[in-house]
């Protein structure tokens, strides 16, 4: 790939996961070119030409895939106060831009979309809902307060379900993402190897669903314009750990069990960031082939 595209398609990845950090923020035009290193009068096409999106729609799709997260997982916080939270300070306007965008309004759809309600057309990989049928998974989940860390990542764009179709080219990923840390000594024997997911597949268009591969790294690196390799932090805060051995087929499974059998009984809600696998083996070493491997889940005290 041109050198240049890199260094463009590097910027877009970065103001996205600076817009996903401050979602709750209020974004100027000039604010977002600022961050993305472009000028302010060739942002947006910029932004539009690489993402398909413009950075309203975008800004705005990813506030309300938030929200709508929140509508079913944050019982106790009404309608008014999560938009509020996300930067909708009319409430007409929240719910034209989301009936707009889902089809039904708010209300309506936390009514149909509740962790009780068995009823969902969303995408099924990765649901945090309680499925009809048993789920055979399960895992030993502990509590921890988890300091942040910096991690190198390649950014993927598509559906999570596609995720194990494409074994070659995320191990491919995996391997310049270690060459590039062990090149610039950044690489030690605490390691972790990770799936970051930063979008809400329940609520999502799967072909915008975002996904980092990721590599941690012994401390935060500035990234020139060699690569679409980027830094980035993973965030501090309370997680739930789930330890799993499971088959590759299992691992949908093994997230509807954190997200639909240990949260509701956990006294936790889900917190506000993205959720990642720590893989801890290689599965080809595993006399059944299984996957070792934890999934942390961000979480908030039941208030």
């Amino acid at each position: 790939m041109n050198t240049y595209r890199q260094e463009y398609i590097k910027r877009i990845n970065y103001l996205q996961d600076y817009i996903e950090k401050y979602i709750e923020d209020t974004h100027t035009s000039e604010k977002l070119a600022e961050v993305s290193g472009f000028s302010k009068y060739h942002f947006h096409r910029i932004f539009k030409s690489i993402t398909g999106e413009s950075i309203f729609e975008y800004v705005t799709r990813t506030r309300l895939e938030q929200i709508a997260s929140q509508l079913v997982h944050r019982p106790d916080l009404s309608i008014t106060d999560i938009a509020y939270r996300f930067g909708f300070s009319d409430s007409a306007v929240f719910s034209r831009s989301f009936k707009r965008h889902y089809g039904i309004k708010p209300s309506e759809f936390r009514q149909k979309y509740s962790n009780n309600c068995k009823d969902s057309s969303f995408d099924p990989f990765y649901t945090k809902r309680v499925d009809s049928q048993i789920n055979e998974v399960t895992a030993e989940v502990e509590i921890i307060d988890m300091d942040s860390f910096p991690v190198l990542y390649a950014r993927k764009i598509g559906a999570y379900k596609e995720l194990y179709d494409y074994t070659d080219s995320f191990a491919k990923a995996i391997n310049d993402l270690f060459a590039f840390g062990m090149s610039r000594n950044l690489i030690d024997e605490q390691v972790k190897v990770l799936f970051a997911y930063h979008t809400y597949p329940d609520f999502s268009e799967v072909e915008k669903q975002r996904t980092s591969f990721c590599v941690s790294i012994t401390e935060p690196v500035h990234i020139d314009n060699e690569s679409e390799i980027g830094c980035m932090t993973v965030p501090a805060g309370k997680y739930a750990v789930g330890h799993f051995e499971i088959f590759q087929k299992e691992y949908p499974d093994a997230w509807n069990y954190l997200y639909g059998e240990w949260l509701p009984q956990s006294g936790y809600l889900p917190g506000n960031s993205f959720p990642f696998e720590v893989y801890l083996n290689k599965p080809e070493e595993h006399p059944q082939n299984k996957h070792i491997v934890d999934i942390y889940m961000p979480i908030d005290p039941f208030s």
